[in-house]
């Protein structure tokens, strides 16, 4: 699904001035045959309120999990609860959080909760901090890899 239409499917209106902006200079480019380069701003550049590289790689690095909420505006993720279909008897909820338009390591927050089955029902259990530190490392290295493929694009 393109930015445009989360942006839809979240009810916020796809068409903005920075948009119109994007795409007047994105058309005045379409007449000669070079692609216009990248450059250190494009990811700033967008019509979302957070990082893109960061946004896009968050989700990628979610896509096994159901979704419950992604706001683009706010840079928050949450996913609904996923159970591994190898080990039924443990479940997990993953909140990220994207805190800046730059692509910084502390602009990435990764939240994780678990559950395990037990009498029937559903106990909270610990999360390995490693397990929360390695989904932080996916992320990162995959926005990493699309800002470095944008520039060599």
């Amino acid at each position: 699904m393109s930015q445009l239409n989360v942006l839809a499917a979240l009810g916020r209106r796809p068409v903005t001035l920075a948009l119109l902006g994007v795409a007047a200079f994105g058309l005045a480019a379409c007449g000669g045959k070079d692609r216009p380069r990248a450059d250190l701003a494009a990811s700033q550049v967008t019509t979302i309120g957070v990082n893109s590289y960061l946004w896009r790689a968050s989700l990628d690095a979610l896509s096994f999990m159901p979704l419950l909420q992604a706001d683009s505006s706010g840079g928050v993720i949450i996913t609904d609860w996923y159970a591994n279909p190898q080990n039924p008897n443990e479940r997990m909820k993953v909140t990220v959080s994207i805190l800046d338009r730059d692509l910084r390591a502390d602009a990435l927050r990764v939240a994780a909760s678990r559950q395990v089955a037990q009498g029937g029902g559903w106990v909270d259990a610990p999360v390995q901090a490693a397990t929360v530190q390695k989904l932080e490392e996916i992320i990162l290295t995959r926005a990493r890899d699309l800002r470095r493929s944008a520039f060599e694009g």
